[in-house]
């Protein structure tokens, strides 16, 4: 596991923190329009998970609404924050993406407006791990 990703612990309670993984080319892309890296990432949480895109995208939903978690075979080609019917793309790059499927749908903003969410497809540098702490493999 790499030093940007893993568990945080705090005296109240345990925290996973994944940043969303940005290719270097879209980084500098998505830096210029104020979607930051640094604002960019996923909390595992005891109950809830936290998931942001900057500006873009925000989503809080209790972990016992994870289904499953598992990492996408397939590459996208588009980066930012993208969906429809309820599955979101939320990405900085290409590789390292993992779906999360929720049931019941979650509530999520995009741009400020309420979306339902049923699968959440999230780039992170260190797939394996969070799958394993979602614990819905």
């Amino acid at each position: 596991m790499d030093s940007q990703a893993g568990s945080n612990m705090t005296a109240a309670t345990a925290v996973s923190h994944y940043p969303i993984s940005f290719d270097g080319w879209y980084r500098v892309l998505s830096s210029i329009v104020g979607l930051l890296p640094s604002a960019s990432y996923l909390n595992v949480e005891t109950e809830e998970v936290e998931v942001r895109m900057g500006w873009a995208f925000r989503s809080r939903f209790p972990r016992s609404a994870v289904v499953s978690a598992s990492e996408v075979g397939r590459r996208p080609l588009s980066r930012g924050v993208h969906g429809f019917a309820g599955r979101w793309l939320v990405n900085g790059s290409g590789r390292g993406v993992v779906g999360i499927q929720l049931n019941p749908r979650q509530r999520a903003y995009v741009l400020g407006f309420p979306v339902r969410l049923k699968l959440l497809m999230v780039s992170v540098a260190e797939p394996p791990a969070l799958v394993l702490a979602l614990g819905k493999q």
